[in-house]
């Protein structure tokens, strides 16, 4: 097959105006070439979420230069079925006479889903020695059984459970943004308390305002639309580093704040644990983490009763409250007097805004959690995003109008919102009840940020602007290193920081409106851009949210620089330096492992210098079958192959020099990618024989080692030579960049009798 016939398989034709470039049969996609571009033709209508998605994509440029290498090995190798007919193996592991709709297993392996293909079960997860067997015993214990990858849309939550795991930061926060507003207001004496009410109203309208504007964003980006993707798409690199450097912040600091914000609660009610503050929110990072390392579904069904119950809380707060307030026809009690450290002045009224507008953290959340959602997906959540910004506007303006009312002050030993439950409840049952949910609330509410800052280093991965480690689900389908390096990174913070609200809240502003801007920029483009129906009033939505966010963000970064908030605003360009520094890195990987034409002028060697005795005699017999017996065979080489690229061909190329039989093995999480590695498989012409394996539990390491053992236990005579195409970079720290697969692959072969482990090593400039 030529490589244009391949490209045509493909759903693509080689362009006649300018052969370089192949286009679909409609001529409506060209190929850009650019690093990450699909061949569309193959992946219309897939998700733009797709965790499974890990084979790295090949723009129609790539494909025609694969289908030339698969041209090139015609003409070195004549005869691919040769390779086939010469291994020493059975290589579906299934035997040929059960049933075809059997699925017995063998070692691990069964049939699978589609005629020809092995699929590994959970056994070959199970570790071979006894320690490992007892470490894996305790983590399934504590995290549940492997789900398979088709598992995920059972994983998805419905909108009742999307609105309590999701909304918990943005909902808790009404029980400390209250509180940080009047806190700042009291500096200026009881006089300047009264200055809450309309500073609320402000606040009020911002969420509203940002609220609409998140459901634009919702609307226009279905697959997820967080500040990352929608400034980046719209905006460019820079602004996009920027927005998700700021929302690593925010998730960070939503961890920290909502951890200590619950502790305060707690210690407020039992005055002496305030001297276990630090290993009481590290405790309950802990449980977080564990909770939500069992995946979504057990995370949301766990974290999900706590805010339902607080918000009965706080209706019950204010509810009782305010009968209260009417039955004294609505008068004001006078609050305490307060020592004045300040004088009241617009920049005292500035300072209460930006901490009173802390209760808006976590509005981004559901529209950047989208694909969590069940379908339709953005439809619900939408739904969901609405009755969330009901509730917060609702909660905060009662709130704060009873402590209005009321005359509460903040004092040193007891949150405010303990004050109104005590002043409305008394010191009962209900009292209790109100704190208990409080506190539960604002430990869980940073679930929110273990839901999304995952999701946001998945897409930052798939951008090759994180590490790619991030791109990866566990066994539980979890993002399993960014739930990890979120309770790490905040756990670090809130202990540095002794676990102390006021010295957190300076620092969350400032990242919150900083992402919340760019968003709602990069919406303002996207509609200007599009013009779509209604596109003026989408604008309008998203500019006043867009204004809003960049008057608390500047207001935020001034008045609270010196509290701390420059530390956000030094760490926001470090962090984007890190990021272009990460996408540098594999740019140039990119770069030198692409295929490239100048690769194929090398030369084109003779079948008798390429093949080895033994493979040369079997070429000769071109008119007969090859008459070889496989069990004159003593040596296998197996290629493992994550994706075609200049390092894989280069492996292969190496193994079938040798002059023995040769076989590829791809690990593939789910059908579809399987599919589609085969397809490019085809593109470059099936020169060597090749398995896929599907493992659904998406590892790659344990299925692969126990499909080798298990080839070996069919012959003990034969050698297995597995060759690993390995990159090998030039400086130390850019190997945390890498995967460690090779590695990992070789210290699990090592026990294993006459399986020699040897990489194909690929030095990057």
């Amino acid at each position: 097959m030529t490589s244009d016939n391949r490209l045509r398989s493909f759903g693509l034709v080689v362009n006649p105006v300018d052969p370089a470039t192949v286009v679909p049969p409609s001529g409506d996609i060209t190929a850009s070439g650019g690093h990450g571009d699909a061949v569309r033709g193959m992946n219309a209508g897939s998700p733009a979420f797709d965790p499974a998605a890990i084979i790295p994509e090949l723009d129609p440029e790539q494909v025609r230069l694969l289908g030339e290498v698969g041209d090139h090995w015609t003409r070195t190798v004549r005869r691919p079925p040769v390779w086939q007919q010469a291994l020493p193996v059975r290589t579906d592991l299934v035997p040929v006479d059960v049933r075809a709709d059997a699925k017995l297993t063998n070692g691990g392996f069964a049939r699978g889903d589609e005629p020809g293909r092995v699929l590994a079960t959970a056994d070959v997860l199970q570790p071979e020695t006894a320690m490992a067997r007892r470490v894996y015993a305790t983590r399934r214990l504590l995290l549940g059984a492997p789900l398979r990858s088709a598992a995920v849309a059972q994983e998805r939550m419905r909108k009742l459970v999307g609105l309590a795991v999701l909304s918990s930061d943005a909902l808790s926060s009404v029980a400390y943004g209250p509180e940080a507003m009047i806190t700042v207001l009291a500096l200026a004496g009881a006089g300047a308390l009264g200055y809450a009410i309309p500073i609320s109203a402000g606040i009020v309208v911002l969420m509203l305002a940002v609220g609409l504007s998140y459901r634009q964003t919702v609307r226009a980006y279905p697959g997820g639309g967080g500040s990352y993707i929608v400034a980046s798409d719209n905006l460019g690199e820079l602004p996009g580093l920027l927005a998700a450097a700021g929302l690593m912040i925010d998730y960070v600091l939503t961890v920290s704040v909502s951890v200590a914000a619950g502790v305060a609660a707690v210690t407020s009610a039992v005055p002496s644990l305030r001297g276990a503050t630090v290993p009481l929110g590290l405790a309950v990072i802990a449980i977080l983490l564990v909770g939500n390392l069992r995946g979504v579904r057990k995370a949301g069904a766990a974290f999900a009763w706590p805010t339902y119950a607080f918000i009965a809380a706080i209706a019950l707060v204010v509810g009782v409250g305010m009968i209260g307030v009417a039955g004294r026809g609505f008068t004001t009690v006078r609050p305490p007097r307060l020592g004045v450290t300040e004088g009241l002045g617009l920049l005292l009224v500035l300072r209460a805004f930006a901490s009173g507008s802390t209760a808006m953290t976590g509005i981004e959340a559901i529209s950047n959690a989208i694909p969590a959602f069940k379908p339709v997906e953005w439809r619900n959540a939408r739904t969901t995003l609405s009755w969330m910004i009901g509730l917060l506007i609702t909660m905060f303006a009662g709130i704060v109008a009873l402590i209005h009312f009321d005359g509460i002050a903040p004092r040193a030993g007891e949150t405010v919102l303990s004050e109104l439950a005590h002043s409305t409840l008394g010191g009962g049952a209900l009292y209790a009840y109100v704190q208990a949910a409080t506190a539960l609330v604002l430990l869980l509410a940073a679930n929110t940020a273990f839901n999304d800052f995952p999701r946001l280093l998945y897409f930052m991965a798939r951008d090759r602007r994180a590490p790619i480690v991030f791109l990866r689900m566990g066994d539980r389908l979890a993002f399993y290193n960014g739930i990890v390096a979120l309770a790490v990174v905040s756990g670090f913070a809130f202990a540095v920081l002794g676990g102390n609200t006021e010295s957190l809240i300076p620092l969350y502003a400032v990242g919150v409106f900083l992402a919340f801007t760019l968003s709602q920029a990069g919406m303002v483009m996207h509609w200007w851009r599009r013009r779509d129906p209604h596109w003026r009033k989408s604008i309008a939505f998203n500019g006043v949210g867009c204004a809003l966010s960049a008057i608390v963000l500047a207001i935020s970064a001034v008045t609270k620089f010196t509290e701390g908030a420059w530390a956000v605003l030094v760490a926001v360009p470090l962090l984007v330096i890190l990021f272009k520094r990460i996408h540098g890195y594999y740019e140039m990987v990119h770069s030198a492992v692409a295929l490239r034409p100048f690769d194929l002028a090398a030369g084109e060697p003779s079948s008798q210098r390429r093949l080895g005795p033994r493979l040369d005699a079997a070429l000769k017999g071109i008119q007969a079958p090859v008459e070889e017996s496989p069990e004159e065979v003593h040596n296998l080489a197996v290629v493992p192959i994550v994706g075609l690229n200049l390092a894989s061909m280069r492996a292969l190329a190496y193994a079938a020099s040798l002059g023995q039989p040769v076989l590829a093995v791809h690990i593939s999480p789910n059908e579809s990618e399987a599919a589609r590695f085969e397809a490019y498989w085809h593109a470059w012409g099936d020169h060597l024989p090749l398995e896929v394996v599907v493992s659904p539990y998406r590892a790659i390491v344990g299925p692969l080692a126990r499909y080798l053992e298990e080839l070996h236990g069919q012959r003990p005579d034969v050698t297995l030579t597995v060759i690993v195409p390995e990159l090998v970079p030039r400086r130390t720290w850019q190997r945390l960049l890498q995967g460690g697969t090779a590695g990992r692959l070789r210290r699990s072969l090592r026990h294993q009798s006459r399986t020699i482990v040897t990489t194909a090593p690929f030095l990057l400039p």
